[in-house]
């Protein structure tokens, strides 16, 4: 027995030597980088779904889905993201309020719709008056429509607005809770798609032109890890550029993401375009914006453009 007893200390202190040569030579693996974003669950919202194929070694992106541009501002915000893509009303309201929001670039421009039911009668835009109106407020499809109405020579007061999410929209109007709506893709193409309704319009007319959504960051995020956003913009660039390239599979992951079927998915896809560059035309519309804004008293001044539209570290 005590031979035995012997055998097992050797035995052990030969194992113990082995598993500590082995922890000193075998390098700890350093855990990844986790580079979290938020996006909208609309199909010009897919981007960030396209990241992990161009995400360079030692990161990893996790993508945090929201309802509203709103929830994705605050999520900016409040550091529960690194990155928040949603829309530039959203942005400007968060930058006007002070809050630390920083456009950093693009992201999609269209992806909108004046949409109405084929039951409503509605054949011009004069027509939407006295007519019930799904309407996401803080939008920006809220500050275009209002725009619109201006040059039709109207104002809100000649519509009856009602407060409609953008994913309920299409199923409001299916409701016939509303007569029309100014919606977010997939909404438009799933009314269309659904014989339900129309698009009367896409709003693309006013000053601001197409531009919707953007991505943004904390201004500390930027202040104390500009290499950390310069990682994160070449990923959303090529992520962009592959999305608008790759048709098919920006499909099926249309599908996948949002459960949208190929029909609906191809329809929305031809009214959104995936960007990355902020090229002059893009910053002035985006500058005509928040005039816009402050024009219709959605806010009570302008963002400083010079920390608040920082579009110069990524690509060009």
């Amino acid at each position: 027995r005590i031979g035995n007893l012997n055998m097992f200390l050797r035995r052990l202190m030969i194992f113990s030597l082995t598993a500590s040569l082995f922890c000193t030579v075998m390098p700890v693996q350093a855990a990844d980088t986790i580079i979290r974003v938020g996006t909208l669950k609309l199909i010009h919202g897919i981007t960030p779904y396209f990241y992990d194929k161009f995400t360079p070694k030692g990161y990893k992106v996790e993508v945090v889905p929201f309802e509203t541009p709103t929830d994705g501002k605050n999520a900016v915000v409040t550091h529960s993201v690194d990155f928040g893509g949603y829309g530039l009303a959203a942005a400007v309201l968060g930058g006007a309020a002070g809050e630390p929001v920083v456009v950093i670039s693009p992201m999609s421009n269209g992806g909108m719709g004046l949409v109405v039911s084929n039951k409503s009668g509605i054949s011009s835009f004069k027509d939407l008056k006295n007519k019930r109106i799904g309407i996401l407020t803080g939008s920006t499809q809220e500050t275009v429509f209002l725009e619109r109405l201006k040059s039709e020579g109207m104002t809100i007061k000649d519509v009856k607005p009602i407060r409609v999410s953008f994913s309920e929209m299409a199923g409001a109007l299916e409701r016939g809770d509303i007569d029309a709506y100014v919606g977010a893709e997939p909404g438009p193409s799933i009314s269309v798609s659904r014989g339900i309704g129309k698009v009367l319009e896409y709003p693309y007319s006013t000053s601001v032109g197409s531009v919707n959504m953007v991505m943004t960051t904390h201004a500390d995020t930027l202040k104390n890890n500009p290499e950390f956003v310069k990682v994160f913009l070449e990923i959303h660039r090529k992520a962009s550029e592959y999305a608008m390239a790759n048709r098919k599979e920006l499909l099926e992951m249309a599908n996948t993401k949002l459960g949208l079927p190929e029909d609906v998915a191809s329809l929305a896809a031809d009214n959104v375009k995936f960007v990355w560059r902020a090229d002059d035309e893009w910053l002035q519309h985006c500058k005509n914006y928040g005039s816009l804004m402050l024009e219709r008293k959605q806010i009570r001044r302008l963002p400083e453009n010079d920390s608040f539209l920082v579009t110069n570290l990524g690509p060009h």
